[in-house]
Order: C-alpha cells, then structure tokens, then sequence
C-alpha cells in the first residue's frame, strides 16, 4: 500500500455536506423553520441533517431549550469556518464559470474613506485592470472578514490588527489629525475648542494626543455623534474640531473646506489590504492589491504634511 494511501485512511473523513449546507442555513437564518424554507425541506429534515452533524464530532453544536435553538461556542465556531468556506467556494464557482467574462469582486472599505477615498478612484480602477468589476461596500472600522464572509477583501487602517488566518499588504500611509471648518481661525490653544467625538472610533483623539505628542487637554465642550461622517458634517458646518484619516477629507482639504492646522500624524501600519490566506492568490485580489500598491506609490509627496 502506497503512503498516500495510508495518508488518506488516517485522516478523519469530512462531515456530510448536506449536514453542513443545513448547518450553515441554521446559523445564518436563527431558526429550524427559516433553515429549512431556505432549503426547500421540512424542518425535520433539517433537525435529521443537524443531528448526524453532531453525531460526526461527537458533541453539542446546539443548544435546544424551550424550544429555541441556538448555537454552542462550538457550534459557533463551526459556523464561521463553515460560513467562510462555503463563501470561497461559490466564489472560486463563480470565476470558473464566468471565465472570460467580467469577475466581480466585493472590497469592504471603512467609511467615510469608502466615499471620499475609493469612489472617485474606482473607474481608473476598473479601466486599469480590464475584466474586473469591484463592488464597494462601506463597514464600520471595527468590522473584520470573520464577521463577513461575502466580502473578498477589506481595506482597513492603522487601527486594525488582523487575524492569524488574513494576510495583508500594506500600500498606503495612513495620516491622521484634528480639522475644522476652513473659515474658522486656527486655535491656538484646543483647549478653547468644541471636541466632535465618534463613537464608532472614541479613541482617535486619545492617539494623536499620543503619536503627535501633543499633551492630552480638556476641551471647552465635547459633542458625540454616532460615527465619523456625522463628526466631519459637523465640522464641515463650523460646529467644532474632530479627528480624521486624510483620506477620509481628501476632497475638503483640496477644497480648502477643512484645514488641519496641527497637521497630520502617521500610523505605523499604514492601510492595508487585507483578505483571507485561502484567498491570496485569487487573480481579482492579486490584481487589486498590484493596482492599490501603484496608487499608494503615486501618492508620495502628495498626502498632507504631518505635524511638527
């Protein structure tokens, strides 16, 4: 007998696919009910599937009281690897079949960089890599590939730290610093200034305060909004200073609609591209991440002057 042979004995067999298929519906639609509409089944066929799933691993996936099922922490991290793996399948399915043809690909950017930073890049984009149509999708800044399987690929700043099963490339400075309404007379002192804070990234201010080494101050009044475009509308309107990326006031700053009179300050990290390992050699991405290194390096010199 061959070593490959024995090789392939000694490895535990996958559990059924039409289990996993029930499984995944499960997790993604909340009840047997909702699974099994999906499916085009009865319910119990979903329980049946969803019990020889367990009976393969030998332990709880599912948590059934009162009626209710949910999953076990097991059975939730089942669900996302199974989650993720059935989204690489039907996109590898889907470039196959549209060999030839247009591939579209789905790039989660943060916002408010995704309107400000990558719509208006987006034709050079696709008219630089011929057959590739990118789907942008704004997220939060605190949204990873684990949370979303139908995205290919995530471009994510300083902030983000990303998980032993992503690879990322980095291809751009990511520079950072407070802005206010461009009629409005640079403060001296920020102290006498109104703080539009985030609340999707509160801690933007506590890191220029430490990355420009200014020292933290008490600001005259604070004003939460619930995410940065609000913040940056807000300043846009005269309201106060905020924290923000440069990419995300790229065209405010051309504008003279926001100046920055304490200057910007890099992450370390600079933006990434991130995306999954399994994913890393796809020709969309690979085609993506080439045309996003070009762009970075064609924007050297030109990113706002950071803080001295």
């Amino acid at each position: 007998m061959q070593t490959d042979d024995l090789n392939l004995k000694s490895q535990r067999p996958l559990p059924p696919l039409n289990a996993l298929r029930a499984f995944d519906a499960l997790a993604r639609c909340g009840s047997l009910r909702a699974a099994a509409i999906e499916l085009g089944v009865v319910p119990g066929a979903v329980r049946q599937q969803l019990a020889s799933l367990e009976e393969h691993f030998g332990f709880a996936l599912l948590d059934r009281q009162g009626g209710r099922v949910t999953l076990t922490p097991a059975g939730r991290r089942l669900a996302d690897a199974v989650g993720v793996a059935f989204a690489i399948v039907s996109r590898a399915a889907e470039e196959i079949s549209s060999s030839g043809s247009t591939v579209r690909l789905r790039l989660g950017v943060p916002m408010p960089m995704a309107s400000a930073w990558m719509m208006p890049r987006l034709v050079a984009l696709q008219n630089a890599v011929s057959g590739l149509e990118v789907d942008i999708v704004p997220v939060a800044v605190n949204q990873s590939l684990t949370d979303m399987p139908e995205i290919d690929a995530l471009i994510v700043g300083g902030e983000y730290r990303p998980l032993p099963d992503i690879t990322a490339t980095a291809f751009m400075d990511d520079r950072f610093g407070p802005v206010l309404a461009a009629g409005q007379p640079a403060p001296i002192d920020l102290t006498d200034m109104t703080a539009l804070v985030a609340r999707t990234v509160p801690y933007l201010w506590d890191d220029w305060f430490r990355e420009s080494g200014n020292p933290p101050v008490r600001f005259r009044k604070r004003i939460e909004v619930d995410d940065l475009t609000l913040a940056l509308s807000a300043a846009r309107s005269g309201l106060g200073v905020t924290i923000a990326p440069a990419t995300s006031i790229e065209a405010d700053l051309a504008s003279a609609t926001l100046h920055a009179p304490f200057g910007f300050v890099s992450r370390p990290t600079g933006y990434r591209l991130c995306c999954r390992i399994a994913d890393r050699d796809r020709k969309p991405i690979a085609a993506l991440r080439t045309w996003l290194l070009a762009e970075g390096r064609s924007l050297e010199g030109k990113l706002p002057s950071a803080a001295v």
